[in-house]
């Protein structure tokens, strides 16, 4: 096996686990809340300014964290008894700060990269990449977010901070980030799709913007930052990530080799489509470049019949970076879209499990007090099969049968 997967294996397997030490045992499974009140009565301990978003009628709600750097923790499409839809990892809240990452969890969090390479803001200048000088900013970790406006469908938050990246420039940062609920028609508009009545739904979009609150301008010699959202859910053992990505496009459709190549029965790509077992049961990450890369992604749950989308901005000739914790690639030239599915470890510990579906802004290469933004929206869909399958086949490229059957599910 090359050296490069040997490193990533072994940086990896700390930043997803052993960041959270008291929180692993051996075999751990976390199980998900019976329903979103009960993750709701949990959250609400931990943070007094909690936010709940509701959509008319009141079926489709959100939870947003102030506390917590603006998280949407979870969501749900049919009220206080509906199933949440984020994966909460309950035992991290009453454990002490960890120096290197706090894993709270979230069905969509904000991040800042890049995480390595020569402009990393998770290193200190001149540190070596490696786990025990790995930190995670205190913005994006523990800090709280300011509350700028708030009503009961959204609710924008704002934070600002300095941040020094690995080639010792000082970067001042505004970052504002507003969630906002979705109504059933804007959902259908935002995906072009049409929701009969057999079929519950909830959306939220996020709309984040980075500002330059500094005095000099961002670029390849100073190193910039990027937005970068995160979205983690809880699989179940017929979860199937799904990627439309651009089939006309030339070179690799995608960089499999993480941790270590995904197992060729873990992974396959078919008309444009790519699928990932997202089943918790094994550790693996992919990313796709921008000239691949299209603006969604999404899961279904072949024996739950849930089915997500996330929709979110690519500019497919843009400059996106490289979050590798090396100083000897090409610190420019990276993915704009990930995956990855939790496993256990070698010796047997986990954090979740759960799954993630991540999308990144390009780099911020912009002067004092201009800004980029980055659109990342979540959609859930629960209800009548064919209805779903309507939808995936327009959305997303596939059917639910296919979906069912390339793994060699049973179909549903």
């Amino acid at each position: 096996m090359k050296t490069k997967l040997f490193k990533t294996m072994m940086i990896f397997s700390v930043l997803f686990s052993a960041c959270q030490g008291n929180n692993k045992v051996p075999g751990h499974t976390q199980k998900a809340a019976p329903n979103f009140a009960a993750d709701l009565t949990f959250l609400q301990k931990w943070d007094q300014q909690l936010i709940v978003l509701s959509a008319s009628g009141g079926e489709a709600k959100l939870i947003v964290s102030p506390k917590y750097q603006g998280k949407v923790f979870t969501s749900t499409a049919e009220g206080q008894e509906g199933k949440s839809f984020g994966w909460i990892n309950y035992k991290a809240f009453d454990q002490a700060i960890d120096p290197h990452m706090n894993a709270y969890g979230g069905e969509d969090r904000l991040w800042l990269g890049p995480e390595g390479g020569p402009f990393s803001l998770f290193f200190a200048p001149k540190k070596e990449m490696v786990f025990d000088h790995w930190r995670t900013p205190a913005a994006i970790d523990t800090e709280s977010w300011s509350v700028v406006s708030s009503s009961t469908k959204s609710v924008r938050l704002a934070k600002d901070m300095e941040l020094q990246n690995y080639a010792g420039k000082q970067f001042k940062i505004n970052v504002n980030r507003q969630v906002e609920i979705l109504e059933r028609k804007e959902i259908e508009g935002m995906l072009s799709i049409v929701l009969g009545d057999k079929v519950k739904s909830v959306g939220f979009k996020t709309t984040n913007s980075l500002r330059n609150a500094g005095d000099f301008t961002w670029d390849k010699k100073t190193g910039a930052p990027c937005i970068w959202n995160l979205d983690m859910f809880t699989p179940t053992p017929e979860t199937v990530i799904l990627i439309p990505y651009k089939e006309e496009a030339e070179g690799k459709v995608a960089t499999t080799d993480y941790f270590g190549e995904i197992q060729s029965d873990r992974i396959a790509m078919e008309k444009g489509v790519l699928y990932f077992k997202a089943d918790g049961l094994s550790r693996g990450k992919l990313g796709i470049p921008p000239h691949r890369a299209k603006p969604i992604a999404g899961s279904y749950a072949v024996d739950e019949g849930v089915l997500t989308i996330t929709l979110f901005d690519v500019a497919n000739t843009a400059t996106y970076l490289n979050q590798e914790w090396t100083t000897k690639k090409d610190p420019f030239l990276g993915d704009a879209m990930n995956a990855y599915n939790d496993g256990p470890l070698a010796d047997g510990t986990q954090m979740g499990p759960f799954y993630e579906i991540e999308s990144v802004s390009p780099a911020a290469f912009i002067p004092p007090n201009e800004q980029i933004v980055h659109n990342h929206s979540v959609f859930h869909f629960t209800g009548d099969k064919t209805e779903l399958n309507t939808i995936a086949e327009k959305v997303l490229g596939t059917s639910l049968a296919r979906v069912s059957t390339i793994f060699g599910q049973p179909k549903k």
